[in-house]
């Protein structure tokens, strides 16, 4: 497979390291194999050119906006981080994920303001096991 982005390949290997460390912390972890349901709240860094210049170097500036609405597009962050937990058994297949409980590309500067955003830049994720909430 050929990567759109130079980028796409170490996030990848994060996020199925960062995942594998997870999933060894429960105790006889199995692949969930049913349908799944997902959060991921993405975090990007602002870029330097959001703020101001000499003494207002840590201020935003007023044409900065609020989100981030250049890439990585939000959909390609999914596709490669569901790519991820699929190489990390998290799941056995990314076709199992049917819902998503909330996704979102922020700001590390909303950590704080917004659930789930970071103050660097990475992502939280969360995985439901469908079949566990159905028979609860």
């Amino acid at each position: 497979m050929v990567e759109s982005s130079a980028k796409v390949k170490p996030w990848r290997e994060s996020v199925a390291w960062r995942a594998i460390e997870a999933r060894t912390k429960v105790r006889g972890w199995q692949p969930l194999t049913g349908a799944v349901a997902l959060s991921m709240v993405f975090t990007v860094a602002r870029p330097k050119s959001h703020f101001g210049m000499g003494r207002n170097a840590g201020v935003l500036r007023p044409s900065a906006p609020p989100r981030p609405d250049k890439k990585p597009d939000l959909s390609k962050l999914v596709r490669s981080t569901e790519d991820a937990l699929t190489t990390a058994l998290v799941y056995r297949d990314d076709a199992l994920v049917v819902e998503y409980r909330g996704l979102g590309k922020w700001y590390e500067t909303d950590h704080g303001s917004v659930p789930g955003v970071l103050d660097s830049p990475g992502c939280v994720i969360r995985v439901w096991s469908l079949a566990d909430e159905a028979a609860s």
